[in-house]
Parts: C-alpha cells; structure tokens; sequence
C-alpha cells in the first residue's frame, strides 16, 4: 500500500484554455510514480508549474478524444524526448485509441527514445498494476469515452502488540504483508498471525466528460475522491446533458446517491469567470464539495476505520 496518494489539478477548465484556467489533466501522484488522466493542449506547461516531475509519468489514461483532453500528448511526449527518457510510456484509451495516437504521436521530425506502448480499453476493462487496479466504464458522451477508477488493494492490517510478541520488526512485517509468510527464528509466522482487521485501499474516480446515468452511481460508490466534470449550472442542464456533459447539481446529486467522502468538480466552463455558483449550487446536494482550481492539490488521506 502506497505511503502517499496526492492528486493534483494540471487543467480544470473545460472545451478551450481561458486565463483562469488550461484545460483537462489531473495527476495521481502514487509515492514515486505518477499516473496522468487526460492530457489537454498545455498541459506539459502546467506540470513544469508544480513540484511533479513529467519524467516520472509511468501511464497516462484519456477518457476520450476531443481536444481539450488530449492535444498536449504529442508536446509532452517530444520533451520526454529531448530529455533523454528511456524508460516505456503506456498510454490508455477507448476504441481507436492506437489507431488515433499513432498517427497524431508521429507528428514532427523526431525519433522516440523509449518505447511507447498503446491499448485500447473496453468498457469494463480491470487492470491491474500490483499494488493498484484501474477500471474502466463508458460514460454518456457523444464520442466513446470512458471513466477511470483508480483502486488501491486492501491489506491486513499489523496487530502491533501480536508483531512485538513475535519480536517483528517493521522490515518484516512488511516482508509478511509481501509474501503472505516469513521464516523467523526457526519458526513459519504467516499474515493471519500477526494480522488485526483490513485496511481498506483508496479509491479515486474520475468522470471525464458525461452526462449522469444510473450505472455510474455504482462505478463511484463510496469513492474517497469522486472528480467530477461540472461543464454548467442548473439553468444551462438541459443544454449540458445534450451535449454529453453535467451540471453541478447533477454531479452532486451522483456523489451523494454514491456515498463518496469527497467531491472535487472540473471541467467548468469558460463562461464562468467567478465559479462560486457552481460551488455553491453543488454545496445545496452535497455538502463536501469543492471546485478544484489549477494547480490545488489534494492529499487522499487512509481512512481511519
């Protein structure tokens, strides 16, 4: 289980870059590795703007491809490239993502210095990278798009007057929690020997672009962050869900029925110079709520039962 969850807001505008705000791209710094979901135009700009490192981006996930979510990746990966990265890139999608980052990642005169590896994600895809599953969900949008969660595993949590007694210490106790066994003393101590309940794993959804629909309300269920786009108010809802997007009453509305600790709103639409009434309008349905600005980060604590 990692010792740091930090998500930080890159982009959090919505359709075009405006002086308050870049558009889409959100960070999940995850201890040493960095996850990136969605990569609009200017986004390599804003990182360099925060204490992430681009060089430490180990997968980046698009929920689809209109612009404002993935024209950075081609100036993000060329400077990966004029900075000497070697190691691999993955880069994730829905449907036609390769056959679209091929051609759209081979624009300019430059040759790669590491591998960039492409997938196409289904609907319903679950990866998982060891310490962390990503799964996947279709979202109400007129382009394929997808959702992402983020999902830490759960591990057993150490009973600390059971490891003392065993006379454990922390490198082995972690060693157990690895392996499921150690060897001390002579003696075979397994995980249930020193184990005291479960601590739950962190869970992270972002929306991408969507209008509600019932189904995500189970893909967030009791998320510790919920990211949600809040492209309007509930004057401009009906106009908003036409075109594949939400309301921040509605965004709200899906944290509250999903249970979610924490709702962070994005993807605010550049008439919106002032977004307290976007704010204030999610805060009327769901009162742990916030509109998230560029570059605020958010620290996704353990929680304590």
């Amino acid at each position: 289980m990692a010792s740091t969850i930090r998500i930080v807001f890159f982009g959090t505008g919505g359709s075009w870059p405006s002086p308050e705000r870049n558009v889409m791209s959100v960070g999940l710094q995850v201890d040493g590795e960095v996850l990136l979901f969605d990569c609009g135009e200017g986004t390599q700009r804003q990182i360099m703007r925060t204490n992430v490192s681009f060089m430490k981006i180990s997968r980046i996930f698009i929920t689809h491809f209109h612009g404002d979510h993935f024209l950075g990746l081609a100036g993000l990966v060329q400077t990966m490239v004029l900075n000497d990265r070697r190691e691999k890139l993955e880069i994730y999608g829905p449907v036609g993502t390769v056959d679209i980052l091929t051609k759209f990642l081979s624009i300019g005169y430059y040759s790669p210095s590491f591998p960039i590896v492409l997938h196409d994600l289904e609907p319903g895809t679950r990866l998982d990278f060891g310490g962390y599953v990503v799964e996947t969900i279709k979202t109400k949008h007129p382009v394929p798009s997808l959702a992402y969660s983020f999902k830490e595993k759960d591990i057993p949590r150490i009973d600390r007057t059971k490891a003392e007694s065993l006379g454990l210490d922390s490198k082995t106790l972690e060693k157990i929690r690895n392996e499921g066994y150690v060897v001390h003393n002579g003696q075979e101590i397994t995980i249930d020997m020193v184990a005291g309940g479960i601590r739950k794993g962190r869970k992270i959804v972002y929306s991408g672009d969507t209008a509600p629909f019932d189904e995500f309300v189970n893909f967030a269920q009791n998320a510790d962050v919920l990211i949600h786009e809040a492209t309007a108010d509930s004057s401009l809802e009906d106009k908003a869900n036409q075109y594949g997007h939400s309301s921040a009453r509605q965004a709200a509305n899906i944290a509250k029925r999903a249970k979610v600790q924490n709702l962070i709103l994005v993807h605010i639409s550049p008439r919106y110079r002032d977004p307290q009434i976007i704010e204030k309008e999610a805060k009327s349905v769901f009162q742990n709520v916030r509109v998230a600005n560029d570059f605020e980060e958010f620290l996704v604590r353990v929680r304590k039962d």
